[in-house]
């Protein structure tokens, strides 16, 4: 009985603080409803604004009222729209709605939205929210539009809104009231110990032991997920983390662990070779090998490309796989064997004679063939399967790699629909006009769009895709956030510049310059005070490697003191040497670098030194140090990684590297002597600031380039695009657990 008296002694204040309390909530409610209200109907202006905007300013642009008179007719038929008018900027009001109050006339004026009441002979008669927006197109206003919302509706929703409450109240009261009892019922005892035992963290625990285990897994997973998005911001933003192979491993254990990971590129990071000495292993000269190969070192997996090798077969088994590096493997190559046909059509012709020069505004025309289309989508289909094959989980996590396999993303999505798919366009992206003449425009963007993420090396890229789909597809895409939504599937846009792996401090950086730089200069033929400049490229005409010459040429004619001083060694990988333009190319080469040489042909050393042929990359990175200026001119360049192994083999912080403003480099190395290629005088007179420039400027520039290039890596690159894959995975199966969590068990069965 005491307990009794001592429960009801708590119900009665308790009824009443209740009973308090909703009375009190009841004008809150009422205005918290007409502020939602409110905010909808504003948002609802807005919504129906921009649908309307671009076909309205055209129509007020060429004074055509009637059909502006039918379109706001047609707009009235929204739920809740009573009535609408377009007023010019001026504030006379144009045409308006038979609906539209005479008392309101043109509010324009005023600028204020609100809640108004008006005088009417039919049901609407009574409030009416007035929401005033403009009509802007590229900054200039071209009127407003007035609308007119009726608010009859609000009070029956406040109504049924006060009843929600006060059920609501109700029930917390009584449940309240309920544990109560059941506390008062308690022993003294056994009601301290309890508190102990919350304080001591005991009874959460048990809470937690004894929930759904099925719930369990969400919860775990939301609380990852605000960590993962603290940590993708540190990653994107804290250029003070020291990134290497440990970093994306550590990086890899604790965001994607157990997860499975594929890389799909057209070339291979090694070439097995026959030679006289017997079957040789190479690396191909490729910035995508250079950049990619690092990081599947440090992630291990599978990398499925095109075995182009003479020895390739020999050196894998039946299915085409094999363990690489050869000197410590850490991953699988899986190898395709394309026919003659196929490489011609899909690689020869679709991707370097159409896809290429299409995105390389080089002044190259694409050529686009039915049969080369054909090729292109049969073999990106032949990379699908094996993908497939090579797959042990139904949710991996793949790499696709370059403009050879727009189509790949969308394939892989039909086969592997729970896929994280990552693609890195290593080119540039034209703007939309440029793009729309591809007969498959449409195709090639929705392959890409099968990507889950989507990457580019630099924001005008990214932008230029996004109005590039926005121009051909119907989709819906957020520019807050860089996403597409394009047939129940999202896409994430992002840019992530590519680098290069740093290869770390030395003991001696000066030491291990100073050697290669004498026996290369020894090699060529140089005095310890002549100058050499280098180029390191592929043979192809989107390099700028002929306007290179001819800017040599130019500062020799402008400064004459330079002849016999300085030459250029240009290296030259040949490259898809098959095709007429870029035979046609090399011969251009070859025959503007003789007739410079000739022109200057009494000097001690020739301007230019042509070496037309493959070199190993421990090669490359002599000459770098050998060299006192590094000439980078990309007429187009998606990146150009030779600036950066330029900058990374300095050592010594010596060197000057001339850049092309057209290179997406340049948006990061801005150190460098920035040029436009097509400019010889401007190139020419960088190429004199280099010469001259005096060793402690030089040193200045070379530290900041270099801290920039260490600092943001490849494996910074690699850490950003699958941190950011490692959110998109948790957010989808938080989604599916959801989902389950909701279905019905039948549902759940299937």
């Amino acid at each position: 009985m005491p307990r009794m008296r001592l429960s009801l002694r708590f119900l009665l204040p308790i009824s009443v603080l209740f009973a308090l309390l909703a009375t009190l909530m009841m004008p809150l409610v009422d205005a918290w409803n007409l502020r939602w209200s409110i905010r909808d109907l504003d948002n609802q202006s807005q919504l129906i604004t921009e649908t309307l905007k671009e076909p309205l300013v055209e129509l007020i642009v060429k004074e055509d009222y009637a059909k502006v008179q039918a379109m706001l007719n047609s707009a009235i038929k929204e739920k809740r729209l009573y009535a609408l008018a377009y007023c010019d900027e001026a504030g006379k009001m144009r045409r308006w709605t038979q609906t539209f109050p005479t008392e309101l006339g043109c509010a324009p004026s005023n600028g204020e939205n609100g809640v108004v009441r008006i005088n009417s002979d039919d049901s609407r008669g009574g409030p009416v929210h007035l929401s005033i927006q403009p009509l802007k197109d590229e900054g200039q206003v071209f009127g407003y539009l007035v609308f007119v919302h009726d608010m009859g509706y609000l009070e029956h929703r406040s109504s049924e809104t006060r009843g929600y409450v006060i059920a609501a109240f109700t029930i917390l009261a009584v449940l309240v009231m309920m544990i109560t009892l059941l506390v008062a019922h308690l022993s003294w005892h056994n009601w301290m110990a309890g508190i102990r035992a919350v304080l001591r963290g005991e009874n959460p625990i048990r809470a937690m032991e004894q929930a759904d285990p099925e719930v369990r897994p969400i919860i775990r997973d939301l609380n990852q997920m605000l960590s993962d998005a603290s940590r993708r911001s540190t990653l994107r933003d804290d250029a003070t983390t020291q990134w290497g192979p440990e970093t994306l491993r550590q990086l890899l254990h604790d965001h994607l662990y157990g997860d499975e990971i594929l890389v799909v590129s057209n070339r291979e990071p090694y070439v097995h070779v026959h030679t006289d000495q017997g079957i040789q292993v190479q690396r191909p000269a490729s910035g995508l090998v250079t950049a990619v190969e690092p990081v599947m070192r440090a992630c291990s997996g599978t990398w499925i490309a095109q075995g182009s090798g003479s020895a390739d077969k020999e050196s894998a088994d039946a299915k085409g796989r094999l363990r690489v590096p050869p000197d410590r493997p850490s991953y699988t190559l899986r190898r395709i064997w394309l026919s003659e046909e196929e490489e011609r059509g899909y690689y020869y012709g679709f991707a370097n004679e159409g896809i290429w020069p299409l995105c390389h505004i080089a002044h190259v025309r694409p050529n686009f063939r039915g049969a080369d289309w054909e090729q292109y989508v049969k073999v990106n289909q032949r990379f699908a399967d094996a993908v497939v094959e090579e797959t042990n989980t139904h949710d991996p996590v793949i790499l696709v790699q370059d403009y050879h396999f727009a189509l790949l993303p969308r394939m892989i999505r039909e086969l592997l629909p729970r896929a994280t798919i990552l693609t890195f366009w290593h080119i540039p992206w034209p703007n939309p006009e440029s793009f729309g003449i591809c007969p498959w425009r449409n195709e090639i963007l929705e392959g890409l769009l099968g990507s889950t993420i989507l990457g580019f090396h630099t924001p005008y890229h990214r932008k230029n895709f996004i109005e590039t789909v926005d121009r051909f597809l119907e989709t819906r895409i957020e520019h807050e956030n860089s996403t597409i939504s394009y047939r129940g599937k999202l896409t994430m846009v992002q840019d992530y510049p590519i680098s290069i792996h740093w290869p770390g401090a030395t003991a001696d950086g000066a030491d291990m310059v100073a050697e290669p730089r004498q026996r290369i200069r020894q090699q060529l033929g140089l005095d310890d005070e002549d100058k050499l400049l280098l180029g390191v490229d592929r043979l192809d005409y989107t390099k700028g490697i002929i306007e290179r010459f001819e800017a040599v040429e130019r500062l020799l004619e402008k400064r004459p003191e330079w002849v016999g001083r300085l030459c250029l060694l240009q290296i030259a990988a040949p490259s898809r040497s098959l095709l007429d333009e870029y035979q046609g190319f090399e011969s251009r080469v070859r025959a503007t670098a003789a007739r410079i040489n000739e022109r200057f042909g009494d000097a001690r050393i020739p301007p230019i030194l042509l070496r037309i042929e493959q070199h190993s990359h421990g090669a490359v990175v002599e000459h770098y140090r050998a060299c006192d200026i590094c000439m980078v001119t990309s007429l187009h360049d998606g990146m150009n990684l030779v600036a950066k192994e330029f900058v990374a083999a300095r050592e010594d912080e010596a060197g000057v590297l001339i850049l092309s403003q057209f290179a997406g480099a340049a948006g990061e190395l801005r150190e460098a002597l920035v040029i436009n290629p097509y400019d010889r005088e401007e190139t020419a007179a960088a190429l004199h600031s280099a010469l001259s420039m005096a060793p402690a400027e030089q040193r200045e520039r070379m530290r900041s380039l270099r801290a920039l290039v260490r600092d943001f890596n490849i494996y910074r690159w690699a850490g950003r695009m699958l941190v950011d894959a490692a959110v998109a995975r948790r957010q989808a199966r938080i989604q599916e657990r959801i989902f389950y969590q909701s279905a019905s068990p039948s549902r759940r069965k299937r």
